[in-house]
């Protein structure tokens, strides 16, 4: 395991070259990561629940 020095070294480093980044291109990176997230749901729960709704979904949807 890093020593307390290196963690605080590897910080400060990563601090300063987010600081260093032009405002416009943070938002951006922000942004693009956001896209990129699955959604709540399968975050949380899984498939499981994601699936049980496409198939009550898909009933519902039979019904009619």
């Amino acid at each position: 395991m890093a020593s307390g020095d290196d963690l605080i070294k590897y910080v400060t480093v990563q601090v300063v070259e987010y600081m260093e980044r032009p405002k416009g291109e943070r938002k951006q990176i922000k942004a693009s990561a956001k896209a990129i997230r699955e959604p709540w749901l399968t975050r949380w729960f899984g498939w499981g629940p994601v699936s049980l709704m496409m198939w009550w979904r898909g009933k519902s949807g039979r019904q009619r």
